[in-house]
């Protein structure tokens, strides 16, 4: 297997992937803030995560993996003090939501989620241990961290501190990407709004503060992976650095990876442009969950990625085409000695696709290696050269992808109808299915092509679409 090469977004270039202790990854994701529903960007990095940490498991890592929600922060106290409700009432919904939406994308569930609502008390004493050692001051009963304190302050995103002015400082969790400021570790609350009563005050935290507590207590004082999106790099992850490393002393992450932003059709998604896109949204208009993973995974997340409804089809395309040779393997007739073996093929195919993974997670090139695989293998079966030898060796390399891409299981329908979506194609339970399809193929086998119609007809009213093979076998799929 190929060596893991990751690009560690602190110091920008490739690095082979040591973690701390051998066999064992512990890393840190950073989720949503769920004052709303997750859009298709979030979830661009979301899928980058989950391939990274179903690559590195596939590897034989043991893996310890936290992801936050954010359930405190300017826009969700706004939004709850508007509603009328607590932030827990408010942000549940949307809590729920994500975590539906992840099982309907495949993605794995870390082995911690955690939410900053249920972990004050770490923050407070993060904020405490800096107060100790005069990285705070106090305004109006809010507490900043002083990054002139801390001269590594802007290593992760080169960001020029040069120019800042002492005692410069930002209240709002989300500021000018080109701006260092001192920033807010406690804020003093408003008029009206939700606060904590602590040792350090009546308060809430900022939102800095939350990941560097929440990555901490769970995973100790330097972990071996960070990710979130590029967007976060500065100045969230700039400050969890500053927070983390000014109050232990210790380096606080081995490897930084950083997904880049998602485009709709060439332009930044925005409401206002009418390009903004949930997965529920998308789901509505009749796109498939296997479909929209596949098309969030196949671009390197290094690279900018241009989704467009194009590409979404295409997308749907290729995970037809990769369940259809899966099926083929399942129920298609191979000699028993064929004229060459394709093991070899596979065994270089398999190789291929580790390699791509192993070089900074390039997804493109692991999947060319898999389709360029089964084009090879549909055509070796058409001239009679795939054996039932092959059989066996093929399906475990799909398994092998099917591990880190997870599209092979044709269950789109169901994921649909537990979100409420596609019921009407989705009725027909697998094992009616396979028993019409068993009398359709005795009515073909009898020449009785009536019944044979009358069966498929009925089969497409049920969305089920049939392929007869050329070996007279017979696949079936939902629309």
């Amino acid at each position: 297997m190929a060596e893991i090469q990751l690009h560690n977004t602190l110091g920008g270039k490739l690095e082979p992937f040591v973690p701390q202790k051998a066999g064992e990854v512990r890393m840190y994701s950073c989720g949503p803030t769920v004052y709303d529903y997750a859009h298709i960007g979030n979830f661009r990095t979301f899928v980058f995560q989950d391939i990274l940490r179903r690559f590195l498991k596939s590897r034989g890592f043991k893996m310890t993996q936290v992801m936050n929600l954010t359930d405190v922060d300017d826009r969700i106290i706004a939004n709850a003090a508007a509603a009328g409700v607590g932030i827990r009432e408010y942000t549940e919904k949307f809590a729920q939501a994500f975590f539906d939406d992840c099982k309907t994308l495949s993605l794995e569930a870390p082995e911690h989620w955690t939410r900053a609502t249920d972990n004050i008390d770490s923050m407070v004493r993060l904020i405490e241990q800096l107060r100790g050692k005069s990285f705070t001051y106090e305004s109006e009963g809010s507490i900043y961290y002083r990054i002139s304190k801390f001269p590594d302050y802007g290593k992760l995103s080169n960001i020029d501190v040069a120019g800042i002015q002492a005692g410069a400082r930002v209240d709002v969790d989300r500021y000018e990407k080109e701006s260092a400021r001192d920033f807010a570790l406690w804020k003093a609350p408003k008029e009206g709004e939700h606060f904590w009563e602590t040792s350090i005050g009546r308060g809430r935290p900022g939102w800095h503060i939350e990941c560097s507590a929440m990555a901490m207590k769970y995973l100790g004082e330097t972990l071996d992976i960070h990710t979130g999106g590029i967007d976060l790099a500065f100045p969230h992850h700039e400050n969890e650095i500053a927070q983390s490393e000014g109050a232990t002393g210790k380096h606080f992450v081995k490897y930084w990876l950083h997904a880049e932003h998602l485009l709709v059709e060439n332009e930044k998604m925005s409401k206002s442009l009418g390009n903004f896109f949930t997965l529920r949204d998308l789901f509505a208009k009749g796109y498939k969950p296997s479909a929209l993973r596949f098309a969030l995974a196949s671009v390197p997340y290094r690279r900018q990625l241009n989704f467009t409804f194009d590409g979404l089809q295409q997308a749907s395309s290729s995970v037809e085409r990769l369940r259809n040779f899966a099926d083929r393997l399942t129920q298609g007739k191979f000699p028993a000695v064929a004229q060459k073996s394709m093991a070899k093929r596979i065994a270089e195919a398999a190789e291929e696709f580790d390699v791509g993974l192993s070089d900074d997670l390039n997804t493109a090139r692991a999947l060319g290696a898999v389709f360029e695989f089964v084009r090879e293998a549909n055509i070796a079966m058409d001239k009679g050269e795939f054996g039932n030898t092959d059989v066996p060796v093929a399906q475990k390399f799909l398994q092998t992808f099917d591990q880190i891409f997870a599209v092979l299981e044709n269950n789109d329908a169901q994921k649909l109808q537990t979100l409420g979506y596609g019921q009407e194609n989705s009725n027909a339970g697998d094992a009616e299915i396979e028993k019409l399809v068993a009398e359709r193929q005795v009515a073909r086998q009898t020449r009785d092509f009536a019944t044979a119609d009358r069966i498929r007809k009925e089969l497409d009213k049920r969305g089920i679409i049939l392929e007869d093979s050329r070996d007279g076998s017979v696949r079936w799929k939902r629309k």
